[in-house]
């Protein structure tokens, strides 16, 4: 017999303590993660660190689905860490569920 554990969710903020097309950070055990609210109201996660330089990204510009990193403009895509050409690298990206208005971060 298998056993799978069922993924642990952990609160983390109200989603209106994510500014509107911004961002925030939320720390869980020693990992520092940004939770960047769009547009549509969608909430996503990334690591909070530029593979280049390890730039803040909660301090980048959203742009669409990407957010660009403060220190140089890397693109990074908030639905798969990935890095946009020419540049290479990712981050990693975590889920993400709201449930009355409570944000909840999957690190699994």
């Amino acid at each position: 017999m298998s056993s799978t554990s069922a993924p642990i969710w952990y609160p983390v903020c109200r989603v209106e303590e994510i500014p509107q097309s911004g961002g925030r950070t939320v720390n869980v055990g020693d990992l520092s993660v940004a939770l960047f609210r769009l547009t549509n109201d969608s909430v996503k996660a990334i690591e909070n660190r530029c593979p280049h330089k390890n730039g803040p990204l909660v301090e980048g510009v959203i742009s669409g689905g990407d957010v660009l990193c403060p220190l140089h403009n890397w693109r990074v895509n908030l639905d798969s860490g990935e890095v946009a050409a020419p540049e290479s690298g990712c981050v990693t990206r975590f889920s993400v569920k709201v449930e009355n208005s409570q944000v909840f971060l999957n690190l699994s």
